[in-house]
């Protein structure tokens, strides 16, 4: 980018060392309910007015700090993080952040916290710089948001008061071939299901395999029915409500660029799916649903011949517009039923949300748009959606306000995998870009 390189603050390395040294691992409640503690505890430490609010898993953190409009900001967040993997596999330990060539190194520093150390330090540096903010702003910050979002609807129904604002932004998504950004206006929905199969009491010799249903080849079998080698999801009716993009959304879609040789670099990859490029690549991760195997076990797991007692499998599905989480699952269970396989269980994992989608030319996604040019030297391109989910349709449900979503993300930031990192630039650039929101925001 043309604007010149910008140096960590010490505040923003001592906020972000702190978020990081705590694991939050998703799913892991003992660790998430201290990580709420301390984001706690940072954000009191800028003045913010702060509630941690209990859930049967991980608290969900509110705060608010008024400002000199009447307005308000919503900043979506999520202190969960993927685990650690083997930490043989990292460069540092994945608790303690380390810097090195320009660039930051932790679990988190991209995905969760590194997005909310840069929002923190920017609300602090408005206020020593001017005594106030321009408008109010309101933070929460969830431990489930890579898992569902299982408790934010109940959290934002029981404390209606705690949550007030005139629109929502959050922090996740890519960047386009020049390095920027992309400004998202919309975001695909989430479902995750599991499909249980069942043999034995226990787990049988091989042989039996002749006279005896094996419960892992019933899993393959039914995922075989629910998607094929073609990519197609075989679900009747699943595409029945999917709309293409309009006109003008494929006019956005076209002007888009992505780096796809630093993808394919970072992936170590050797070419997209049916060797897609160009626009069709951006419209097919923006526009187009999905069905992802994430996980298949078995019990017992090893290298013993045998039948084993029980088999199960993980999938997760993107949602486009007029896809609708139950909807979806009550096609799956039918689809399953009539495809022979009555006898698999499917079980709905918890969490999961609608998508969201805000029109593009809503004056708040042009002005988070408009922002990127003071920070990046021209206006963020923006996107109806992508290869995202967020919980901003619960949000939105709540609030009826206008969102969007604007991230941190690099081809090789490896949020899932070891050595995540995020450059210094890219931390500081992020909390630059708030500071242009809230005051354009603040304006009307």
């Amino acid at each position: 980018m043309s604007a010149p390189s910008l140096p960590m603050t010490e505040k923003l390395a001592q906020c972000l060392s702190a978020l990081c040294a705590q694991p939050t691992g998703t799913g892991q409640i003992a660790d998430l309910r201290a990580g709420a503690e301390v984001v706690a505890g940072q954000l009191r430490s800028i003045g913010m007015s702060v509630r941690v609010v209990p859930t049967l898993g991980a608290p969900v953190v509110v705060a608010h700090l008024v400002g000199r409009s009447d307005r308000t900001l919503l900043l979506y967040h999520h202190y969960d993080t993927a685990p650690p993997g083997p930490w043989r596999e990292w460069s540092h330990e994945p608790f303690q952040l380390a810097e090195r060539n320009g660039a930051l190194y932790a679990r988190g520093v991209v995905a969760g916290k590194g997005p909310l150390a840069a929002h923190i330090q920017a609300i602090q540096a408005i206020l020593v710089a001017e005594g106030d903010l321009p408008c109010g702003v309101s933070i929460i910050a969830e431990g489930h948001g890579m898992s569902g979002s299982q408790h934010l609807a109940e959290t934002l129904i029981s404390h209606a008061d705690l949550v007030r604002a005139d629109a929502c932004l959050a922090s996740q998504g890519e960047r386009d071939g020049q390095g920027a950004p992309l400004c998202y206006s919309g975001v695909k929905g989430f479902l995750q299901v599991r499909l249980h199969a069942r043999g034995g009491s226990y787990p049988l010799p091989s042989g039996m395999a002749s006279i005896l249903r094996n419960p892992l080849w019933r899993i393959a079998w039914a995922l075989g029915c629910i998607k094929g080698d073609d990519e197609d999801i075989r679900i009747a009716g699943f595409y029945d409500n999917v709309e293409g993009p309009t006109r003008a959304e494929n006019a956005q879609l076209r002007q888009i660029t992505i780096d796809e040789p630093g993808r394919l670099r970072a992936w170590q990859s050797k070419e997209f799916l049916f060797g897609m490029s160009g626009a069709a690549l951006v419209r097919a991760e923006s526009t187009l649903p999905t069905c992802n195997l994430s996980a298949i076990t078995c019990d017992p797991s090893g290298d013993v011949a045998l039948v084993p007692a029980s088999a199960t499998a993980i999938l997760d599905f993107q949602l486009v517009p007029n896809q609708q989480p139950e909807e979806i699952l009550g096609m799956l269970k039918a689809h399953l039923a009539e495809s022979g396989f009555s006898d698999v269980a499917l079980e709905r994992m918890p969490g999961g949300y609608p998508p969201a989608y805000t029109p593009p030319d809503t004056p708040f996604v042009q002005q988070v748009s408009e922002a990127g040019a003071a920070i990046y030297g021209a206006h963020l391109s923006t996107v109806p959606a992508g290869p995202l989910t967020l919980p901003l349709a619960i949000l939105g449900a709540h609030l009826g306000v206008p969102y969007a979503t604007v991230g941190l993300n690099r081809s090789d930031s490896a949020i899932h995998g070891p050595d995540e990192h995020v450059l210094v630039d890219d931390l500081a650039r992020h909390g630059l870009l708030l500071g242009e929101i809230l005051a354009a925001f603040a304006k009307g």
